[in-house]
């Protein structure tokens, strides 16, 4: 016994062994030198002198910066929230679906995957801009009824101007929802296909009616999906850099934009990985946090089965 244990430790490291320095040398090490500007200062064009201040982390945390971070997060939030709001009816219609529609609706759900995240914001861009699909649905509209007006001998409509529709902090949360709108339907659906249907059943049959067991039965039971979908939702969200690029221009501007501007623009390296390591450790205490909670959900279920 002791000897297999040996040769199938040998193959598990063995196995591990690729993966292991893949992930050592490409994401570990660059993401250390990275933290280490963090610490440094700039000393010319290209030279970095790592001193081990904090004064870029400090210049971070001033009024200007702190406002870029607030609206960040208000965005990514928002994003997140109007993610759950649409995203948990249509994982409850896939988890109650028929077998053979399942398979195909999770593929909807799947599809935008294959297409590049650039493609789908020019996508975007070609409905919403001012020579795009509903302002020209919209115009159509417009002048059709200018010309009816006119027609019966009244007097006509001014000029449809076009809807400003993107360019704005409006445009960047439906760009973000449109593409991290399946980050939050998928871990919905796992968490929902898996729940005791049983328990819905007794809901109903001692008087509750469909929205209290939806909200005291359903959404308790899928706590662990709606967590799990709002990290992953909201952290990619926060570090968005296309889309409010394209669509919200320089007036919507995010964090992640602000870092790009820093690493490329200003060249100003430092400072630009300290902004970099602050999304970081949000990441880190985000995590940590849902760490937390589901494991006080573990142990509240677990004293539950015990009473």
């Amino acid at each position: 016994m002791e000897q297999s244990w040996r040769q199938a430790r040998s193959l598990f490291f063995s196995v591990l062994g690729a993966p292991l320095f893949w992930l050592v040398a490409f994401f570990m090490v660059p993401l250390g030198v990275v933290w280490l500007y963090s610490f440094g200062e700039n000393r010319g064009l290209i030279d970095i002198a790592f001193t081990g201040t904090w004064a870029n982390y400090a210049h971070a945390f001033t009024p200007l910066y702190l406002g870029i971070f607030w609206k960040s997060m208000w965005i990514a939030g928002l994003t997140t929230f109007l993610c759950l709001v649409i995203g948990f009816p249509v994982a409850l219609a896939i988890t109650f679906a028929p077998e053979k529609a399942k398979a195909w609706l999770l593929l909807l759900v799947m599809l935008p995957f294959w297409t590049n995240l650039l493609v789908r914001t020019y996508a975007l861009m070609s409905i919403m801009g001012a020579q795009g699909l509903i302002n020209n649905i919209a115009g159509f509209a417009w002048n059709g009824a200018s010309g009816l007006m006119a027609h019966m001998g009244l007097h006509a409509l001014p000029d449809f101007q076009p809807m400003q529709l993107m360019y704005n902090n409006n445009a960047v949360v439906l760009g973000l929802v449109f593409v991290n709108l399946p980050f939050m339907i998928l871990p919905l659906y796992s968490t929902l296909d898996r729940m005791d249907r049983s328990l819905l059943e007794a809901s109903l049959d001692l008087g509750a009616g469909h929205i209290q067991t939806l909200f005291n039965v359903v959404v308790p039971m899928a706590s662990a999906g709606i967590g799990s979908g709002i990290l992953i939702t909201f952290i990619p969200a926060l570090g968005s850099y296309l889309t409010p690029d394209m669509l919200g221009g320089s007036g919507a501007q995010m964090i992640a934009n602000v870092i790009e501007n820093q690493f490329k623009g200003a060249n100003n390296w430092p400072f630009g990985a300290a902004l970099s390591f602050i999304l970081v450790y949000m990441t880190f205490i985000g995590v940590a946090l849902q760490g937390v909670l589901e494991g006080q959900a573990r142990k509240r279920e677990a004293q539950g089965r015990a009473a």
